[in-house]
């Protein structure tokens, strides 16, 4: 499981000298920290769920079932479930299943509106959701497609469906669910943030002004002022209540925007940490009707926002979301609890299971 990470960490050390000795022992200390948190059980838990996706991958390379069949979102997400666990595009046991994921998304490319990814089959409700899962997938597979041909399809697409992000920022500096400049919500901001960094990484530019316009958006939907203020983050900035979800996706939009601390990490880590699988009040699976709502998509921020912020945050967090999980499976190695399909589920609950991997580049410390 380690020695992708191991090699190339040594290949940094070679490259850099004594400067990466510290490097190498640091990283040693985290592998060790991951070893044990990714159990036995956890790693029976992957690989089935794994083996339950690439035997239901669609034949156009595609994921969902039902009426989400084709979605880019699930279809993005079950690729991105693969690299986190070291399958690359045309490398390891599952690249091939990853390198049809990539040629779908490709395919998807609105021709009448450049970097527009989408299926119009079923986009009835916030494409935008699915373009920004789709430019992440496609910013984190960047640079590790051996085919030249297919490498520079891909970054050509990238590079239009970043712009595309970067020009639909809406005057508040966010985003909605059609790429246009209305109305903005953090769910959806959330998702292009995520892509514009993942795309920044990757070496595709973003003005600055992106992100910094994002960081406002994101921290006026916080509930931090006042009397009383939770510390979490509400859908818009006047709209509703915070919320578990809202709260963990708010946190790595501020992460992904290159906010790494302040009252505003602080007091949302907080909030946040009442949610925790097992605690007091944050239920299970079908506990907490909060968490309920929206429970693969919250816990797939919150397992991110916990493993950037890091010690007890991260060490507490951690197996007690994955013991959840593993009593949540199907016997098939399968996750559903009636929220969109298997798919979708099952790839968030890969994700969720593999980040102490540190595989995809978009977690990488």
């Amino acid at each position: 499981m380690f020695d992708r990470r191991r090699f190339l960490i040594r290949g940094s050390g070679a490259l850099m000298g004594v400067a990466a000795g510290g490097l190498f022992w640091r990283a040693q200390a985290q592998e060790n920290v991951a070893r044990n948190l990714m159990t036995p059980a956890a790693q029976e838990a992957i690989d089935a769920g794994l083996a339950f996706l690439a035997q239901r991958q669609n034949v156009d390379g595609s994921f969902g079932t039902g009426q989400h069949a084709g979605n880019v979102a699930i279809t993005s997400l079950a690729g991105l479930a693969f690299m986190a666990g070291g399958h690359q595009p045309g490398r390891g046991r599952y690249g091939a299943n990853v390198t049809s994921a990539v040629r779908n998304i490709l395919a998807l490319e609105d021709q009448g509106q450049p970097g527009y990814l989408r299926n119009p089959r079923n986009s009835f409700h916030g494409p935008m959701y699915g373009h920004g899962f789709a430019a992440l997938f496609l910013a984190e597979a960047h640079g590790m497609v051996n085919d030249q041909a297919l490498r520079d399809r891909l970054r050509g697409t990238l590079k239009r469906s970043t712009d595309l992000i970067i020009n639909t920022q809406n005057r508040e500096g966010g985003w909605r669910y059609q790429p246009q400049k209305h109305d903005a919500d953090l769910s959806v901001t959330i998702c292009q943030i995520m892509a514009l960094r993942a795309a920044r990484n990757a070496g595709i530019s973003v003005p600055k002004t992106v992100a910094d316009n994002c960081i406002k958006y994101v921290k006026s939907c916080q509930d931090i002022h006042g009397p009383n203020p939770s510390g979490g983050f509400r859908y818009q900035p006047f709209g509703g209540p915070p919320g578990f979800a809202r709260t963990a996706a708010g946190l790595v939009a501020l992460y992904s925007a290159g906010v790494y601390e302040g009252q505003e990490i602080d007091k949302g880590l907080q909030y946040l940490n009442r949610f925790k699988p097992g605690a007091g009040g944050g239920g299970g699976i079908f506990g907490n009707p909060e968490v309920q709502m929206h429970y693969y998509y919250g816990h797939y921020y919150a397992a991110q926002a916990m493993w950037i912020a890091g010690g007890n945050y991260w060490q507490q967090w951690y197996p007690a979301i994955r013991d959840e999980l593993l009593r949540a499976r199907q016997p098939d190695g399968s996750w559903y609890n009636n929220q969109i399909c298997p798919h979708y589920c099952t790839a968030m609950a890969l994700i969720i299971l593999q980040i102490p991997n540190n595989y995809l580049p978009i977690l990488q410390r």
